[in-house]
């Protein structure tokens, strides 16, 4: 981590991010880098720091953490969660970022893609009466085209908001 300018610091950043599911741990860490010692992305790209993201996080650099790409690197795992001596939720903070992010409009281009497939179609990969006829000449039963129970989902989800 190089040098932090506390002035971009959002001191609310921190509760707001410790009052929620994933976040209320967030402060007992300290550092110890277990978390990235098992992490299989750290491995591969040593950009990609839980420990830092924790770290940014409670110096309350919202803008840096919500905008950048390595919060969506995670894999999802749990190795970093399972190896933390503090009991830091690291996985369920990690989504949390995520749907922070989301809602700041922060997310990168393939996500919000990801997303407006799920919301419209149900799905990532739309099936069409192509891929129907594809599947029956292999053998396989045919798959719905429409997803209803998504719109209904949204909808009142929409609704609830």
């Amino acid at each position: 981590m190089g040098i932090i300018d506390l002035d971009r610091s959002d001191p609310d950043f921190l509760k707001d991010v410790a009052r929620q599911p994933g976040g209320e741990m967030i402060q007992a860490c300290f550092t110890c880098r277990s978390c990235v010692a098992g992490c299989p992305i750290s491995a591969v790209n040593k950009e990609f720091s839980p420990a830092k993201i924790i770290r940014m996080a409670i110096y309350g650099l919202k803008d840096e953490v919500l905008r950048s790409d390595f919060v969506w690197l995670c894999a999802t795992c749990y190795t970093c969660q399972e190896r933390c001596p503090q009991g830091v939720n690291i996985t369920e903070f990690m989504t949390l970022l995520k749907n922070m992010a989301i809602k700041e409009g922060f997310a990168p281009a393939g996500i919000r893609a990801q997303l407006k497939l799920v919301t419209n179609d149900g799905r990532i990969y739309p099936i069409d009466d192509f891929d129907n006829k594809k599947r029956t000449k292999a053998g396989l039963p045919v798959l719905p085209t429409a997803c209803k129970e998504i719109e209904k989902l949204f909808h009142k989800q929409t609704v609830a908001e």
